[in-house]
């Protein structure tokens, strides 16, 4: 009762709060530990929201529970555009198939404010494996093969799920805790196959140690154009990617929400901004907050079939 009290005194009064807003500094919340490339990203483009907005925005790190904590720390905050949030896609799409409960509702509790940034992954083969994706999926119907991934439920594994679902194959998932054990044991032959971040198996690929059958993105990437996308290689409509964004709590101003998604896109776009988040293996890729909410709801469709088709439950 109380908050449904605080969103029709904010709607009331949103005009004058979207005039005199920010009066105070902004807290950014990170639903994952420090280092990664989503934290690396918000901490680039922090100060530069600062400098345009007139108040410090203080990155603050949530981690646990699948990036579920910091979310839900947001979603049940004020709705007042001084919390905002990093949001992944398991979070915002995915994790409300895999898991029985949730502690909020990804589109009934939080306003989309940009998309940050997206990752591509790689398929990749011991090169004693298979030497395209046609080949693979050959051998994949006429013996048992399995491929590592970076995390139960992560966007990796439901990408390997993607393709047995797309392709009509049953290629066995084996979990991992993050994507350089998975290329590691690729390399070494503990594991035939795996669904790794590109950051992770770039190296190995460029040298010839590991054979990247495809890059799961709708595009060839920059940094290793020769790899074929999914559809190139014979997956028609195949995409999976990783990718995380701003979100503010349900109610937040739209004129709040407007001023937000500017100044993230405009800090997005700084050369300085732009390095740092390829280095650390991610793309910038702003959107429009309409835009951000299409993806959610696209993504959200896309991932409840293969949890569903895959049968994949998490507690």
């Amino acid at each position: 009762m109380k908050r449904w009290i605080f969103l029709i005194a904010l709607a009331l009064s949103s005009p004058a709060l979207a005039q005199s807003y920010p009066a105070k500094p902004i807290r950014f919340i990170v639903s994952f530990p420090p280092g990664g490339s989503s934290d690396l990203i918000v901490r680039a483009i922090a100060p530069r929201m600062g400098e345009k907005l007139g108040q410090p925005v203080v990155v603050e790190n949530r981690a646990g529970a699948g990036g579920m904590i910091g979310v839900d720390a947001v979603a049940k905050s004020a709705p007042d555009g001084y919390t905002l949030g990093l949001a992944a896609a398991g979070a915002l799409s995915s994790n409300i198939h895999l898991y029985p409960t949730m502690p909020y509702h990804p589109e009934k509790d939080l306003a989309p404010i940009s998309m940050l940034a997206m990752i591509p992954f790689f398929l990749v083969a011991h090169p004693s494996q298979a030497a395209s994706l046609k080949e693979l999926l050959q051998a994949a119907k006429v013996k048992p093969l399995s491929y590592g991934h970076g995390g139960q439920g992560s966007t990796m594994h439901l990408a390997g799920e993607l393709l047995n679902m797309m392709a009509q194959v049953k290629i066995q998932a084996v979990p991992y805790k993050g994507s350089g054990p998975v290329s590691a044991d690729v390399l070494g032959g503990q594991v035939p196959l795996g669904v790794v971040d590109v950051p992770s198996a770039i190296a190995h690929v460029k040298s010839g140690k590991l054979r990247a059958l495809a890059v799961t993105t709708k595009r060839r990437i920059a940094a290793a154009p020769e790899v074929p996308t999914f559809e190139e290689a014979g997956i028609p409509g195949y995409e999976a990617i990783g990718w995380f964004g701003a979100v503010a709590p349900a109610g937040t101003p739209a004129e709040v929400i407007k001023r937000l998604n500017s100044e993230i896109t405009a800090a997005l776009s700084s050369p300085e901004v732009n390095e740092r988040a390829l280095s650390a293996g991610a793309e910038p890729f702003p959107t429009s907050e309409r835009e951000f909410a299409a993806i959610i709801r696209d993504e959200t469709k896309k991932w409840g079939e293969v949890v569903r088709n895959a049968g994949i439950k998490l507690q």
